[in-house]
């Protein structure tokens, strides 16, 4: 569980540490914000990638002859380990080759949705979708695609505000095949 008062505790030390006023009125109420914020946008901490395939894993008969399912552009944000840096404007692509069932197209959007709610880089973010959609759906075949923009580049640092970053997490047949990965590049 995410300890919402230690937060706010560290988050009012950090505010002294600025040279802030955590009692004025603007940031009375800041830790606490802080607090409640961390546990919604760092809510996957709290799930292994078993756990989320489990949670999201519901499957569909389908056809023997169903081909590809590749869904695109499903946005996700993200902050990265290193800096605590918002990772933004992050777009996921998947694709999958169904067995006998398929998952359904919103639980893809949710799984990359909760992969992303943890501190995380931008190449291990793509390997966990990747990992849960082939313990979800049963598939190895499975490619995954992100772009983000990564705010310690854009903000701080380089401060480069058009870089983006694109990583390719391709596992069985997508490993191989140029059309599979074709499928699911921007």
């Amino acid at each position: 569980m995410i300890d919402k008062k230690a937060i706010e505790e560290h988050i009012r030390g950090i505010l002294i540490a600025l040279g802030e006023d955590p009692d004025r009125e603007g940031l009375r109420e800041t830790p606490n914000r802080v607090a409640r914020m961390y546990e919604e946008v760092f809510e996957g901490i709290q799930y292994s990638n078993h756990e989320i395939a489990e949670k999201f894993g519901k499957l569909f008969d389908t056809h023997p002859d169903t081909g590809t399912v590749v869904v695109r552009d499903i946005g996700v944000f993200s902050y990265c380990e290193h800096h605590m840096a918002l990772m933004y404007n992050m777009h996921v692509n998947v694709a999958y080759i169904p067995k006998d069932k398929v998952i359904g197209l919103s639980k893809i959007a949710r799984i990359c949705d909760m992969a992303a709610k943890r501190l995380q880089i931008q190449e291990r973010l793509g390997t966990d979708i990747a990992e849960i959609i082939m313990e979800a759906t049963g598939s190895e075949d499975v490619g995954v695609v992100v772009v983000a923009t990564h705010s310690c580049m854009t903000a701080r640092g380089i401060r480069n505000p058009s870089a983006r970053t694109v990583t390719q997490t391709f596992r069985g047949k997508f490993k191989t095949d140029a059309e599979l990965q074709r499928l699911i590049m921007e």
